[in-house]
């Protein structure tokens, strides 16, 4: 479900039952030339903590627990699979003022 999913999203790599999130975020960066500061992680459970920690922007959903939500930066209004993942994608594309052109398509 996770590689049909991902697929129709076009996203290029997906890296699944990765116990050790760090290691895999650290393979990330250095495979696609990112920075820390040029990422945006969601976790929502002790094993996410390495990864939120580093990010530039760290977020989680409202029932994340409670030590999740105190190191993130952002707790979303939506909860899990009910909006919280679009909710950061559109507050990253209103903060870097990239919504109006990403939408415009939709208002002609």
């Amino acid at each position: 479900v996770i590689k049909r999913r991902a697929k129709d999203m076009h996203v290029v790599k997906v890296y699944q039952n990765a116990f050790d999130k760090l290691k895999v975020y650290n393979k990330i960066l250095r495979k696609f030339k990112f920075e820390d500061e040029d990422i945006c992680f969601m976790g929502d459970d002790l094993v996410d903590l390495p990864v939120l920690k580093r990010v530039g922007f760290s977020a989680c959903a409202p029932c994340s627990l409670d030590e999740v939500k105190k190191e993130v930066d952002y707790v979303t209004k939506k909860t899990g699979g009910s909006g919280a993942v679009r909710e950061i994608a559109d507050l990253i594309l209103k903060t870097q003022s990239k919504w109006q052109k990403v939408t415009e398509k939709y208002y002609r």
